[in-house]
């Protein structure tokens, strides 16, 4: 099997997918795209420093790892939740958080 790599990606602290050069995580890059349907474009405009070359390099690299990467995220998603509901039984919903609820627009 070959090795595959990727232009503009390298790998950060704890082997986390990065953009070469920058802070910027893969996963971001990613979370912007599925969570609000952003595209390049969309994207470009957000992070106006990255090339149209990085992003499309960072979204080639999770479709190409796309089970080990929707994991990551899954894990991300409940450790927030988990420190989310710590907070929330030591300090009490947040005003905002409640308002929202109140509106219905959260559960």
């Amino acid at each position: 099997m070959s090795t595959v790599e990727y232009a503009h990606i390298t790998t950060g602290p704890d082997n986390m997918p990065m953009l070469a050069g920058t802070r910027i995580k893969v996963v971001e890059i990613v979370l912007d795209h599925l969570a609000h349907g952003a595209d390049v474009q969309d994207i470009h405009r957000e992070f106006p420093h990255l090339s149209l070359g990085e992003i499309h390099s960072a979204l080639a690299y999770y479709y190409d790892h796309q089970q080990e990467m929707d994991a990551d995220i899954a894990r991300r998603l409940q450790r927030a939740g988990e420190f989310r509901e710590k907070f929330e039984a030591t300090s009490g919903p947040s005003p905002l958080r409640m308002k929202l609820k109140a509106k219905g627009l959260l559960p």
